[in-house]
């Protein structure tokens, strides 16, 4: 393999930016993946690898699987510690990257299909947290409308790989993403803090149908609110006025999959 040693080095900061922008990552139609779990997780996905980039040490740590991402990416090169601390967006890192290629990710919304869709969700913890609970729970997928791409690196870290295998399609259009549920003759409900909602407990979701989840301090917006069917709520006998996304996502998801 060829080796990379400067921080300077072009290509290292091609990378550098995507990793940083979520314009740059759709310009290019490429995004990096970083650490041992995400990056070979790539070897069970369905992404073509365009780079693989790794420390001698990582190599020698992980030979086996790294020798299979070698195979699979075009071009494979060692890296420096210095251009590995250059690249990472996290504190301690492995030494482990690579740089895939989007693809196309519409799914067909299947009858009696049951669906999470956010709404402008902007922080990257919360939308990976969500894509690992609705893989986990097997929902049949997650829409999102606006807020924090799902290539976002921490996206990416919090899903747990889950936003590589899970059913997912982004938008900057929320609306296009409920009217996508709709078509198909599924209910969509907006998700509330309101107490004089239905409870999340009540609704019936025994022939499918989706949730929208809201940005963190907005919520679900008034645009979305009036296209969907109605609103559930999750009811709390506590002081809190509303619950974090992710964790509303996750009450909201289990009750529509008891």
């Amino acid at each position: 393999m060829d080796k990379i040693t400067g921080k300077n080095n072009d290509l290292v900061k091609d990378i550098k930016r995507l990793i940083s922008s979520s314009k740059k990552r759709r310009e290019k139609g490429l995004f990096v993946l970083e650490g041992a779990r995400l990056t070979f997780d790539v070897l069970n996905s369905l992404y073509e690898t365009e780079l693989f980039l790794i420390t001698e040490a990582s190599y020698e740590k992980y030979e086996d699987k790294a020798r299979a991402m070698c195979e699979r990416a075009k071009k494979a090169y060692i890296i420096s510690d210095e251009v590995s601390e250059k690249l990472s967006d996290t504190v301690n890192s492995q030494g482990i990257y690579a740089l895939c290629r989007m693809r196309d990710t519409a799914f067909e919304i299947k009858e009696g299909g049951r669906y999470i869709v956010l709404d402008n969700v902007q922080d990257p913890g919360n939308v990976g947290a969500i894509l690992r609970t609705a893989e986990a729970l097997g929902m049949d997928g997650a829409l999102i409308g606006g807020g924090c791409d799902i290539f976002n690196p921490k996206a990416l870290r919090a899903s747990m790989g889950s936003a590589l295998r899970i059913n997912v399609v982004q938008s900057d259009s929320t609306a296009d993403m409920v009217k996508l549920v709709k078509d198909k003759g599924l209910p969509v409900f907006a998700t509330t803090p309101d107490k004089n909602a239905e409870s999340i407990t009540e609704a019936d979701f025994s022939s499918g149908g989706a949730c929208v989840i809201g940005n963190e301090a907005n919520g679900v917006s008034g645009d979305i609110v009036a296209v969907c069917d109605g609103c559930v709520t999750i009811k709390m006998l506590g002081n809190a006025e509303s619950l974090n996304a992710a964790s509303a996502a996750a009450i909201t998801m289990w009750e529509m999959l008891r």
